[in-house]
């Protein structure tokens, strides 16, 4: 019996934003019956909420670890830079991702050096990183856009962003082979723990084994590589690359990481929190426009998530441990 009470106290933070998921659906289901008792939304959801999503996946882990990425939005615009430039001089999408994803594995390395090598507090060397991909990325791309409008014809977009079945977006089916991907390698795979250790305490972790150093950079890559993969995803969904591409990302992203209950401190955290914290933020936008409401509601109304759902966690947290 003891064990069940224990489990579900571990558990609470899940409860907890469960819980706040289906009020806030079930709300809008009231007061939008026209827009969210019909398909359409839904899969309009399935094509936006997978871009932000992932990359909240991998910042879980990076949160998790104790370290933060402020980074990502700038890394998103030249991995997808890089994807656009490849795919012009190769015409081949594949290649384009290649380069995308090692465009965000070298910025991931860029932090990880400047964390864990420097000893710079990751906020801080990623506010300079951020700049520094921006800056870089713009200057190269001269501040214009640049179209691909031919992608849409090859193989590999309809693998990527197409729709299958002719209505299931693409990215949904990759984002959720990410997130199984990245629950086991959290909760069933020995970083997972080390990333828990380094977070909670990276003395004790160190003194215990547990090779902090490595574990930290490694979390950086992640972070990067799958930066470089939504950047990569976006400019083929849209068939273009611009230079202020993943500007409106920060706020998705880390309100889905902390409505979702990881902790701010390290080493605490779970990828159905950030899952289902994704979705909330996903579609709030939406609903409240939906329900006769000014757009000017939304980020009053992402405050008051973000308020009500990190004091719960907070609160059940302090209990648990009782």
């Amino acid at each position: 019996m003891q064990s069940f009470v224990d489990y579900l106290k571990f558990n609470a933070v899940q409860w907890t934003i469960t819980f706040v998921f289906m009020v806030l659906l079930f709300s809008f289901m009231v007061f939008a019956p026209h827009t969210f008792l019909h398909s359409r939304i839904y899969i309009a959801y399935l094509s936006t909420i997978p871009f932000a999503g992932m990359i909240a996946i991998a910042m879980t882990l990076v949160v998790i670890s104790g370290e933060i990425d402020l980074s990502f939005p700038s890394v998103m615009a030249a991995s997808g830079f890089t994807f656009a430039k490849a795919y012009a001089f190769t015409s081949s999408p594949e290649l384009g991702l290649v380069a995308a994803l090692a465009t965000g594995a070298l910025a991931g390395v860029v932090n990880g050096v400047l964390v864990v090598g420097f000893k710079v507090p990751s906020i801080i060397a990623t506010i300079g990183t951020q700049f520094f991909w921006r800056g870089l990325t713009v200057l190269l791309a001269g501040g214009l856009a640049l179209n691909m409008a031919e992608i849409r014809e090859t193989a590999f977009h309809h693998l990527m962003v197409g729709r299958w079945f002719d209505w299931l977006p693409a990215q949904a089916v990759w984002f959720a082979l990410l997130t199984a991907l990245f629950w086991l390698l959290l909760n069933r795979h020995v970083l997972g723990d080390h990333l828990r250790f380094c977070g909670d305490n990276s003395s004790a972790a160190q003194m215990m084994g547990i090779p902090v150093a490595r574990t930290r950079i490694s979390v950086f890559v992640i972070m990067g590589m799958v930066t470089g993969l939504s950047g990569a995803m976006v400019c083929m969904e849209m068939a273009s690359w611009w230079p202020t591409q993943g500007e409106g990302y920060m706020l998705l992203v880390f309100a889905a990481v902390f409505v979702g209950g990881t902790s701010v401190f390290g080493g605490q955290g779970t990828i159905y929190g950030t899952l289902v914290g994704a979705i909330i933020i996903g579609m709030i936008e939406a609903g409240i426009i939906s329900s006769g409401l000014s757009g000017l509601w939304t980020r009053m109304v992402y405050g008051i998530v973000i308020i009500v759902s990190v004091s719960a966690h907070a609160f059940l947290t302090k209990y648990s441990k009782k």
